[in-house]
């Protein structure tokens, strides 16, 4: 199945095809090397600082970016207390998201009616920087010339390619077009060209097809890498705004990139009521 207002263009299968190419290599290596997340050095053979492992975000972040409250969700009558959405701390530098007036009244709209619009709801790729703090891990496999990141969501990937500098995308696309560079020891990723239908939470933080993400990862330590994104839009924020998050390494020796393929899950809410003997709401 594919996602609804999805094209597949022949450029863009290309560009697949290419990352599932990557992405099995990346896999086989991995089967090689056991897949596992324990501490690698420090610094790669070309002294840049190694990224490579298993990541993961601790946190509420996926569920709203700013401060909240804990809450009932929409299944805690049927599944009790693992139905809530946990409470949160801001990743928001200053506290809040710089809305224009005009634009917070569409999040509240969103926000209203999450359960049915949030675009990961529907399995729909989250884009950048969701994907990074959704809890789910992600691997991340370095090279010279390109640093690959495969995410367990949806089994979602990504390249950032380290040899295009001043390139752009052809086509908008769930992922957008990755550019990456180092300053010093951080790895500074540009996003641009993303899809305009992503949100960044489920509280209905979204952005428009202006949106440019700067991405920044410095290893802070063998297992630690302190994630900034700098988001901006000047559609319907007054300024650019930065969330940061840190990144843990899974040093639990059996760690997996496991499927987690949410389009079966997502079948459930959306067509349902096309089943044969479903009840007709007529």
């Amino acid at each position: 199945m594919v996602n609804d207002n999805y094209i597949m263009t022949t450029e863009t299968m290309k560009y697949r095809h290419r990352n599932c190419l990557i992405l099995l290599a990346g896999l086989c290596l991995s089967t090689i090397l056991g897949c596992t997340s324990t501490t690698s050095s420090v610094e790669t053979p070309g002294s840049r600082p190694d990224l490579s492992g298993i990541w993961q975000t601790i946190g509420s972040a996926h569920w709203n970016l700013e401060s909240h409250a804990a809450s009932k969700g929409l299944v805690t009558e049927t599944v009790g207390a693992f139905g809530g959405i946990p409470a949160g701390m801001s990743v928001v530098d200053g506290g809040t998201i710089p809305y224009r007036e005009e634009a917070l009244k569409q999040r509240s709209a969103n926000k209203k009616n999450w359960a049915s619009l949030d675009p990961a709801v529907k399995c729909y790729i989250p884009g950048i920087p969701r994907l990074t703090y959704m809890p789910f891990p992600f691997q991340i496999f370095q090279t010279d010339t390109d640093i690959f990141i495969a995410y367990e969501f949806g089994s979602n990937s990504r390249l950032i390619h380290m040899d295009r500098p001043g390139t752009e995308a052809e086509l908008p696309s769930w992922m957008g077009y990755s550019l990456g560079r180092w300053e010093g020891s951080t790895l500074v990723v540009d996003v641009t060209d993303q899809m305009p239908d992503t949100w960044f939470d489920s509280a209905g933080n979204y952005h428009t097809e202006a949106l440019k993400v700067e991405e920044r990862y410095t290893l802070t330590g063998p297992n630690h890498i302190q994630y900034v994104a700098t988001i901006d839009d000047p559609q319907i924020f007054t300024r650019p705004w930065k969330i940061t998050i840190p990144l843990y390494r899974r040093m639990d020796p059996s760690a997996r990139i496991l499927e987690f393929k949410c389009v079966e899950f997502a079948e459930d809410m959306m067509y349902k009521h096309l089943r044969k003997g479903a009840k007709s709401t007529d």
